[in-house]
């Protein structure tokens, strides 16, 4: 039989950290390092689209749970849905979420699910949030890399992403 934490009134079989981050993927192209002959400069595919998307993440160092939700853009709305359907991943554990702060992280309109609570990040310490380094994963799979719509870049980060799930 599980034990059972209690948190503002509500029964919890467990508890659990996870490490919160949005980060915008797009058409514009990445630019990366590569290897030339001295003097020589190398040729890269190149647009300048601006069309993007967002991916938000939330990752538990713990256990190894996650979700990842893609969205055209970022503002609280999107951010309260994201909190909701996290809420609803495995319902009887309390999630402490570890996140920066972002406007929308803040923002007034926010209803935060009884099962969460956020604990906020320094202001400018991305370093000290470790679900940067799955945007960098995925970024650095991407450089060079040249896609004409943006159901092509869903593709291919899709398939990132589920090759390293």
């Amino acid at each position: 039989m599980k034990n059972r934490l209690n948190h503002g009134g509500s029964a919890y079989t467990s508890f659990n950290i996870y490490l919160q981050d949005a980060s915008r993927l797009g058409l514009f192209t990445r630019s990366g390092r590569g290897l030339t002959a001295k003097g020589v400069k190398p040729l890269c595919p190149e647009q300048h689209k601006y069309s993007c998307r967002y991916l938000f993440g939330a990752f538990s160092p713990i256990n190894g749970n996650h979700l990842l939700l893609e969205f055209p853009c970022c503002n609280t709305e999107i951010f309260q849905y994201f909190l909701d359907q996290l809420a609803v991943v495995d319902p009887q554990e309390f999630k402490i979420l570890f996140l920066d702060n972002a406007g929308w992280h803040h923002a007034k309109a926010l209803q935060l699910p009884q099962n969460i609570a956020l604990i906020f990040l320094p202001p400018y310490s991305p370093e000290l949030n470790p679900a940067e380094k799955v945007w960098q994963h995925v970024k650095a799979q991407l450089t060079l890399q040249h896609f004409s719509s943006i159901e092509q870049l869903q593709e291919q980060v899709s398939h990132i992403l589920l090759r390293n799930n």
